[in-house]
């Protein structure tokens, strides 16, 4: 079969076709390196053959040209609440079958709000919450610590180490901060003080797994810095050259804690329509109940052990090796798509 590798590269310079202006120099942290690209062609390229699509404006062309069997859909997108979602949106206008979630799934699992709105609808634990666009809209009263992050970011991105706010002074400080440099509306969360957690997941239906559940160890971060997975922590302080013990794989957890912390995110995975993987942030509150943070469903996938990816990390834990991860989230793919050898070509004639 034919598959297209959909990306976004990190270093394309072809990024400023878009004209899009931030005031923070953190635009494409969600994008990847062309290691990562490269490694998850060369795993896609051992049984398929393998098209690399970079995710720019001619991404759309390039699709209906190669009339590929299916893409697999690594791309974040660029420019508003709806970039995740931007790439499958142009699969599905063209007929053309892709690995991972749907255009709504990916757009409301960007937006912190209305996936908390979702899961709290469910009675899904997650910790309470404000959304506010201005510091007008601050409520007079609040139940300090809180988390200040912006509402349509990944990667960590706006959630800096003074993120956990302890005062009225800070918080409007951190809001006034987050409002000016992304200018989109700002999420208020109560912070949980418990222990923290990521789970991947692989699968669809009664199939979906989850792979060994990954610890985030705070003890690890540099003295005073605030035990929260803040953007200095994931991209800063813990580097590939100088990687920090910050996660523990498997973690150390006792059997019933380990099966309320997968079936609650095995919960926020079906009521979110997740498709093939996510993975899954989790905390727990101060009665050791795990809330739900937030789903990656276009999660990260560095390949090497050194750049700390928690997906991968997991997948060798369960005795997945990188190619295998890759190849198994193709195969899951095509299993919800019922795609075979063949099954493309009387497809490809409506394109």
């Amino acid at each position: 079969m034919h598959v297209v590798l959909a990306f976004n590269l990190r270093d394309s310079a072809g990024a400023d076709c878009f004209h899009a202006h931030s005031a923070v120099d953190d635009r494409f942290a969600e994008w990847d390196d062309i290691h990562t690209v490269q490694a998850v062609q060369t795993a896609l390229s051992k049984r398929y053959q393998v098209t690399p699509v970079n995710a720019d404006l001619e991404a759309f062309r390039s699709f209906r040209e190669l009339r590929p069997d299916f893409v697999f859909n690594m791309a974040e997108g660029f420019n508003g609440a709806s970039r995740e979602a931007q790439i499958p949106a142009m699969l599905d206008m063209l007929g053309i079958p892709y690995t991972g979630s749907d255009p709504v799934t990916l757009g409301i699992c960007l937006d912190k709000r209305r996936t908390k709105e979702i899961l709290a609808y469910h009675c899904i634990p997650t910790a309470r919450f404000v959304t506010v666009s201005s510091l007008k809209e601050l409520p007079e009263r609040f139940r300090y610590p809180l988390i200040v992050k912006p509402i349509l970011e990944g990667s960590s991105k706006g959630v800096t180490d003074r993120a956990l706010v302890h005062g009225h002074n800070e918080l409007k400080c951190q809001v006034s901060w987050a409002l000016d440099n992304y200018r989109q509306p700002v999420l208020v969360e109560e912070y949980l003080p418990g222990r923290e957690f990521t789970v991947a997941l692989l699968g669809n239906g009664a199939d979906l797994r989850a792979l060994p559940i990954v610890e985030i160890d705070f003890g690890s971060l540099p003295q005073g810095a605030n035990p929260i997975y803040s953007y200095e922590a994931k991209w800063i302080w813990d580097t590939e050259e100088t990687p920090l013990p910050i996660f523990a794989c498997p973690a150390q957890v006792e059997p019933l804690l380990a099966r309320q912390i997968e079936e609650v995110c095995r919960r926020a995975f079906t009521v979110l329509g997740c498709r093939d993987w996510c993975r899954i942030d989790v905390r727990l509150d101060a009665a050791g109940v795990p809330n739900v943070i937030e789903l990656n469903p276009l999660p990260g996938i560095l390949p090497r052990p050194e750049q700390n990816s928690c997906f991968p990390k997991a997948a060798r834990a369960a005795g997945l090796s990188y190619d295998d991860l890759i190849l198994t989230v193709a195969d899951t793919a095509c299993r919800r798509l019922g795609l075979t050898q063949g099954g493309a070509d009387e497809r490809r004639c409506l394109l």
